[in-house]
């Protein structure tokens, strides 16, 4: 796959392209509606009547458009579902940038590497990460004793890491991005799209919306120390154990939680190693879905004490 490669602020970003050398392909995209289509369709997968909704143009004019854009094979059916009694259709882009070449120029030779990412990891970090910027607060457990069990929190300095992360893919807010547990409960600010680090015990965002879990957290039996799925009825309590959940945030489904929590800190520190480092494997069966989990154990593999890989679980 061919690349493009651009320069913000003294930093290379790249993204695939697709070079077209039959320039009467490109056809399709020489309309100012189909182009705010295809927009809305980069960020998300969508259907014709949600978008001629955002559009506000008739469903019927967004039909053709999109049908001429399949045509093309710039878009594709993701999914379907049933949406007001019929089947909607979801589509989403195949190819996020474009262009035309021409035979012969120069060609240079990069002098620096080119990290290629899961081609589903933008889908995966929407709306966390949304039109170039960051658009979460990412929640850590208070280094206090708080909570109903006055428990310290061990893991929020792992956040320091996933903020590193996401700031490659976006920018950030005037605000600060971190917040507190205990801080959340006090403003009641549940209603934003969340990035939890730590487990119930640790961090009572976490405790709160542990039952809306695709995979949870025992809740049953003090310390909490174990998770189990709901999927296959596994047990994982191992300390080294972490979990990886997206889900719509129970305070406000429009919006979207995103879990990284352990067993024990440990388990926690492999969840953010998990994604942050390799996002390829964690991703494999990540598929687009609102709903999503997997269990990952941390691994010591060169023997010194800490953990520098991972295993999925589940």
């Amino acid at each position: 796959m061919d690349k493009l490669i651009r320069k913000k602020q003294d930093k290379f970003y790249i993204k695939d392209i697709k070079v077209e050398k039959r320039p009467e392909r490109l056809k399709a995209l020489l309309s100012s509606q189909r182009w705010e289509i295809l927009k809305i369709l980069a960020e998300q997968p969508n259907y014709s009547a949600q978008i001629a909704n955002q559009l506000k143009i008739h469903e019927q004019r967004v039909y053709y458009h999109m049908n001429q854009l399949e045509k093309a094979g710039i878009i594709e059916v993701v999914k379907r579902e049933e949406r007001g009694g019929a089947i909607a259709k979801f589509y989403r882009v195949k190819d996020y940038a474009f262009a035309i070449e021409l035979p012969y120029a120069e060609e240079h030779l990069l002098n620096f590497p080119l990290k290629e990412e899961a081609s589903n990891l933008k889908r995966f970090l929407h709306p966390f990460i949304s039109g170039g910027r960051v658009n979460c607060k990412i929640i850590v457990g208070s280094p206090d004793p708080h909570g109903p069990y006055q428990v310290r929190g061990r893991d929020g300095h792992y956040g320091i890491d996933l903020a590193l992360f996401l700031g490659q893919y976006g920018s950030i807010s005037k605000e600060f991005s971190t917040k507190l547990d205990v801080d959340v409960k006090a403003e009641k600010s549940h209603k934003e799209n969340m990035i939890l680090v730590g487990g119930p015990l640790t961090n009572t965002v976490m405790n709160e919306i542990n039952k809306n879990l695709p995979i949870k957290f025992e809740s049953e039996q003090f310390p909490f120390r174990a998770i189990i799925s709901k999927k296959t009825s596994t047990k994982y309590s191992e300390d080294a154990c972490g979990l990886i959940a997206k889900f719509p945030n129970p305070f406000n489904p429009e919006n979207f939680m995103l879990v990284f929590a352990g067993v024990r800190f440990n388990g926690t520190k492999s969840a953010v190693l998990a994604l942050t480092r390799f996002s390829n494997k964690v991703l494999e069966t990540y598929e687009g879905e609102d709903s999503w989990a997997c269990v990952v154990k941390g691994l010591d593999l060169d023997g010194d004490g800490k953990i520098d890989s991972i295993e999925i679980l589940e």
